[in-house]
This record gives C-alpha cells, structure tokens and sequence, in this order.
C-alpha cells in the first residue's frame, strides 16, 4: 500500500512540476507578471513607496524564483534523458555505428575529450575521402589508421588516473 501511494505521490510531483514548467513559458504567465509588477508599481504612491511595499515584490520573486529553479531543472533533467534515450535507441539500431557511445553520458570529462580527439581525427579522414557520402564509425576507420589505437590507450590511461585518484 505505502509504494502505490508514494509511485503515486512521486507521478504527481512530476506531473505538478512538468505542467508549471510548460506553463510558465508561456505568453500567458509572462503577461500575468506583467501586470503584476504593474499592479505593484501603481500601488507605490499608496504606500508612499515603504520599505514594506518594496520588500513585498523582492520577496515574493526571490521565493518564485527558488522554487522555479528546481521545478525547471527537474523538467530539464527528464527532458535530457529522454534524449539520451532516443539518441542511444538510434545508435544501438544503426549497424554501423559504435555501440560503445551508448553509455557516453556517464563517462568524465577526460575521457569525453579523448572521445572528441578522435572525432576530430575522423573528421579530418573523411574530408580525405572522395565522398562525404560513406559512413565511417570508430570500429569501422579502426583497421584503417593507427589513431584509434592511441585514442584508446589515452582513454585507458585517462580512466586509470581516474581511478587512483579515487583510490
């Protein structure tokens, strides 16, 4: 019972937390903080522009603005793994590619930029090539140049010093 009430809490939050996020990038809500502020300045002469008058707007945007952060990168969050999975759905489908990518998100930023290295070096091989047309993917060029080689050592020796620095 506790778990289809939390499942169910949990569907609410995302659901709560994806319907703010899409409705406050709307024309709608930017329209109605508008006329808020405007509301808000028009009643400064009323309260003869107290300290009270102008600690209303700055704390009521400084609450708004703490909680739309963590409701947007929730909302952000589940919309960049959505992508990653429909991006590792293409890799893993297309035969030529390199199925090794499909856990690239979870690799450090040395190793990513090794990754990028030898992209950079495919890049370069195919603008060698007589077409732009022929598909090349890292297994693929591997038999043709030495770089995927030392690419490889590099990330190996990337994700050893990782690891001692963990150690």
């Amino acid at each position: 019972m506790k778990k289809k009430s939390e499942r169910r809490s949990k569907y609410s939050f995302e659901r709560f937390a994806s319907s703010v996020t899409k409705a406050s990038g709307t024309t709608a809500a930017f329209m109605v903080a508008f006329l808020l502020i405007i509301i808000w300045v028009a009643t400064g002469p009323v309260f003869h522009y107290s300290e009270n008058w102008q600690t209303f707007l700055s704390t009521g945007a400084t609450i708004i603005t703490f909680l739309m952060v963590f409701l947007i990168q929730k909302s952000q969050n589940k919309g960049s793994l959505a992508i990653q999975l429909k991006l590792n759905e293409l890799v893993a489908a297309n035969e030529i590619a390199s199925n090794r990518l499909l856990n690239v998100e979870n690799m450090t930023e040395d190793e990513l930029k090794v990754i990028h290295k030898y992209y950079t070096k495919l890049s370069d091989f195919t603008k060698k090539e007589e077409t732009l047309q022929q598909p090349h993917s890292i297994d693929e060029v591997h038999h043709l140049h030495d770089i995927k080689n030392e690419m490889e050592q590099e990330l190996k020796d990337t994700e050893q010093k990782n690891e001692d620095k963990t150690s």
